[in-house]
């Protein structure tokens, strides 16, 4: 018996159906770009598609800007177990003794 419940975007249709609906949404805004006054206040938002083409620059600098921020900000995978592993040993040596084979279930 299949007790895994499936889920709408489990299926690769489905996934295939929002993605049409988002580029007909997107197509749609293009169009009515045309039909729609603005009050525009900057001589830029004239062109046609500049909200799109604004909004995709902006995207793909968030992302050149957060890999950049990556490298400086990353940290390893054990960097807050160094930590935890420096304080327990505090805590050991403060209490007089050291239990070596107390880990807490920790490796």
């Amino acid at each position: 018996m299949n007790t895994e419940k499936n889920h709408f975007l489990d299926k690769p249709k489905n996934v295939q159906k929002i993605l049409y609906g988002l580029y007909a949404c997107c197509g749609l805004l293009l169009v009515l770009d045309v039909v729609i006054n603005r009050h525009i206040y900057h001589p830029w938002e004239n062109l046609w598609g500049f909200y799109p083409l604004y909004g995709f620059v902006g995207c793909v600098v968030l992302v050149l800007v957060a890999k950049w921020m990556r490298k400086i900000l990353m940290r390893d995978e054990h960097y807050y177990d160094r930590f935890e592993q420096a304080a327990e040993d505090d805590k050991r040596q403060q209490n007089g003794g050291s239990h070596h084979g107390d880990n807490h279930g920790r490796h």
